[in-house]
């Protein structure tokens, strides 16, 4: 569904436009596109791994992704399986305000505590890393990867920070399809395009990191259903 953009329709209100289309979600249309990206995810990464070996570079092997937010996508069940497959993961803390985030190492069984914006955070004392893969939650998008988020500018304010320190790493939005917003959107200036989105329908506009025809992550695969 495109949410249109116009004069009257600023920032804050297509932000609330958007959080009650997802929030209008049905139960189980919300449960199975989250298997779905998870599944995307989950092929996208192997297949990730695969290519970077096949040209000699490095391979991705860590991924900072979030813990969810009332109607926010699940990426849960992966993050364990991503760990015990022994792909590093992180989740985003809030050191101060108005400051990049920091990516703090977690593993199944973590303790965590809400932070700002009751947003669940890895302790203080879990290591910070810099993640080769960033998965961040989206909010709205654009065909060309663009994002809108909550405001808060954390987000743009870490990826731009983790560019210019020159941090290679891949940036995935992840959104319900319903995020999607009309081709009148212009991103504000301080926005940071992300590498790619990734919805329950697929990858917006393909998949990062692959060569044409590789595989896209269009297929659930071996990706333990759960």
């Amino acid at each position: 569904m495109n949410i249109p953009n116009s004069a009257q329709n600023n920032a804050v209100a297509l932000r609330a436009r958007l959080r009650q289309a997802r929030a209008a979600l049905p139960e189980a249309q919300r449960s199975r596109g989250g298997l779905l990206m998870r599944g995307r995810l989950y092929t996208w990464l192997n297949a990730a791994r695969e290519q970077a070996a096949k040209r000699g570079h490095r391979a991705p092997a860590s991924v900072a992704a979030f813990w969810p937010l009332e109607h926010e996508p699940d990426l849960r069940p992966l993050l364990e399986q991503w760990a015990q497959a022994g792909i590093a993961v992180a989740l985003p803390a809030i050191r101060e305000a108005a400051a990049p985030l920091e990516f703090r190492a977690w593993a199944p069984g973590d303790a965590l505590s809400p932070g700002p914006y009751n947003v669940q955070e890895p302790m203080a004392d879990r290591p910070a890393l810099r993640p080769d893969v960033i998965l961040v939650p989206t909010l709205g998008y654009t065909l060309q990867a663009d994002r809108l988020g909550y405001g808060g500018g954390y987000y743009d304010r870490t990826l731009a920070a983790l560019r210019q320190s020159g941090h290679d790493f891949t940036a995935i939005g992840i959104s319900w399809n319903e995020g999607l917003i009309d081709t009148e959107y212009q991103p504000a200036e301080h926005d940071v395009q992300l590498d790619a989105v990734l919805t329950p329908d697929g990858w917006v506009p393909q998949p990062p990191l692959l060569g044409p025809g590789a595989p896209s992550g269009s297929t659930i695969g071996s990706y333990i259903l759960r």
